[in-house]
């Protein structure tokens, strides 16, 4: 396993783009990283990223990264790129931290898994989900057993594309950047699932889901230019647990809703208590009463709106990018360097970083790790081939639980 003897570890960055330099920024501060480079297919990127944070260098490709003597890579390329990627760095002996999603097919993540199970390598898929203050809450409550038997549950993404994503997929798509920004809303499932099966046991096992077929007529979700044959802008899924519980599971890209506020929200039933949220409140319930515990669960932003790191942030999605730690967060277990140092999502990226970190170096699976990744991920890719067959119940794979160790 690819460690150095002082037990600090060497990181590259695979795309520099908007989310990428937020965790450049984080790496480099940790205090068990020794080096961050960057590469990007537009060298003046990666050039300016490494510039601006002080990093150890650059690459010109991630040809040259997979042939240097980089402990482990942390991919932020296009969604729909991760796997291949992912697992030509896994062959290559590096540790790999991926932005979400881990795959886009059943077969990518079979083979992630295979790798790393040969390998004995770190992957963590960085879903910020599990760090919600939400999912932090009810997984806690779940140990405490205040729920009684959760026999439903809700996970919703709601982002519309007005809010921010089409200069996203501007920034990273050039000229022809509508063909991408057509990506099936359920092949991007974990903001939604991870919320619900990070705190709430159990996995998948069938589906059925319908899409809502666009209507905008802007040449975003049209078939014609889709990349993907794609034309639904919203998909709703019904899930069964192998537990007899149910998940329900919206991916919304249309829709009347301040997405940067909470981008990612949250509802649990239980035989004993409930837990609900709105855009701006957060409310625990059992048989007698209802409790507002908002300020439990909201976050303070790190950085101001304006602040010039933010600069290639749309507007409408900067609030995400800021949003710190709540009072569910145990900030104490993260380095001391992090201390001041802008989080975003919720306060969930100082959790991702250091989880990774410490993961690589000490051989351990991270809370992320491949196989809760692939549970995180598959339900997605089923549900969205149950939409475009009309809704029909199909089966969720499974490649089980994640075994104690990696030796």
């Amino acid at each position: 396993m690819p460690t150095r003897a002082d037990n600090t570890i060497s990181i590259a960055v695979v795309g520099a783009g908007q989310f990428a330099a937020h965790f450049a920024m984080l790496f480099a501060v940790h205090p068990d990283v020794d080096g961050v480079y960057v590469t990007d297919l537009i060298p003046e990127r990666a050039a300016d990223l490494a510039e601006r944070e002080a990093l150890a260098g650059t690459f010109a490709d991630f040809d040259a990264v997979l042939a240097s003597d980089v402990d482990a890579v942390a991919i932020f390329t296009q969604r729909w790129t991760h796997g291949p990627l992912v697992l030509r760095a896994l062959e290559a002996g590096k540790h790999v931290y991926s932005a979400v999603p881990m795959a886009i097919s059943e077969e990518e993540i079979r083979a992630i898994i295979d790798a790393v199970r040969a390998t004995g390598l770190t992957y963590m898929m960085g879903e910020t989900s599990y760090y919600n203050p939400a999912t932090v809450f009810a997984r806690t409550a779940v140990d405490e057993g205040r729920f009684g038997r959760i026999f439903y549950a809700e996970g919703d993404y709601v982002h519309d594309m007005d809010l921010g994503f089409y200069a996203a997929y501007q920034y990273s798509g050039g000229t022809d950047w509508k063909k991408t920004a057509s990506y099936p809303p359920m092949l991007y499932p974990t903001h939604s699932v991870g919320g619900v099966l990070g705190a709430v046991p159990g996995h998948a096992v069938s589906v059925s889901c319908i899409g809502v077929k666009d209507d905008r007529g802007d040449g975003v979700f049209d078939k014609e230019v889709s990349q993907f044959d794609n034309d639904f802008s919203n998909a709703s899924a019904l899930f069964e647990l192998n537990t007899g519980a149910v998940m329900r599971i919206n991916e919304m890209r249309r829709v009347g809703y301040p997405s940067p506020i909470r981008e990612s929200r949250f509802r649990y039933f239980g035989t004993e208590g409930s837990f609900e949220q709105l855009a701006r409140v957060s409310v625990w319930q059992d048989k007698t009463d209802s409790y507002d515990i908002s300020d439990q669960i909201d976050s303070q932003p790190t950085m101001p709106l304006d602040d010039p790191r933010l600069a290639d942030i749309a507007p409408e999605l900067r609030e995400a990018f800021v949003s710190g730690h709540s009072a569910v967060h145990d900030v104490d277990r993260l380095p001391a360097e992090f201390d001041g140092v802008p989080t975003g999502h919720e306060g969930s990226h100082h959790f991702l970083v250091d989880d990774f970190v410490r993961a690589a170096i000490d051989g351990t699976l991270p809370p992320i790790n491949a196989w809760t990744a692939a549970r995180f991920t598959l339900p997605g890719i089923a549900a969205h081939q149950s939409a475009l067959q009309g809704g029909v119940r199909l089966p969720v794979p499974d490649f089980g639980d994640a075994p104690e160790a990696l030796t």
